[in-house]
């Protein structure tokens, strides 16, 4: 893998810093170097997707998307981090749990890389959703249709639905 010859952070912050790299040939390059992240497309029996709408203050909009995480928690890995987020967010646990895939968020100045994942979950939630969120059930059927449409505007979200549109079944 090629490696830069020189790189020094610039910026450190509580999720990301900012690294500005010296590559033979190019201007300085600045990178921002983020933990990575975990995101569940949770299934019920019903085959109703949950999803949660909750403010993004980076984009200051109220968005709608898959419940997902920081991977910031010591010696966790990528699905038990979607697992765990699935619970904090909704309530749900999952019953299966399958990878889906991942993706590098933005190639062009992270390297934020974010594991996907699908689950079905039971029915009825095991706990209340996290404060700030709000939790809605839609038909996966019109999800994947929606997605494929453009009119999932979360990324992950997106993905999520078109990877698993192309699969068998959960259990």
């Amino acid at each position: 893998m090629a490696e830069p010859r020189e790189s020094k952070q610039a910026f450190r912050g509580r999720v990301v810093s900012l690294d500005v790299e010296d590559w033979e040939g190019h201007p300085p390059y600045e990178v921002v170097r983020h933990p990575g992240a975990a995101a569940v497309l949770p299934i019920t029996p019903d085959d109703d997707v949950l999803l949660v709408t909750q403010f993004r203050p980076a984009v200051r909009q109220v968005l709608t998307e898959i419940p997902a995480g920081l991977l910031d928690v010591d010696g966790e890995d990528a699905l038990t981090c979607a697992s765990r987020e699935l619970f904090e967010e909704t309530g749900f646990r999952p019953r299966a749990i399958e990878f889906l895939g991942g993706y590098f968020a933005s190639a062009g100045f992270s390297d934020e890389y974010v594991h996907l994942f699908w689950a079905r979950t039971d029915l009825e939630p095991e706990g209340p959703a996290e404060r700030g969120i709000e939790v809605s059930r839609v038909r996966f059927d019109r999800m994947v249709t929606a997605a494929r449409a453009g009119r999932v505007r979360d990324a992950k979200t997106a993905l999520a639905l078109l990877l698993a549109a192309g699969r068998p079944s959960l259990p």
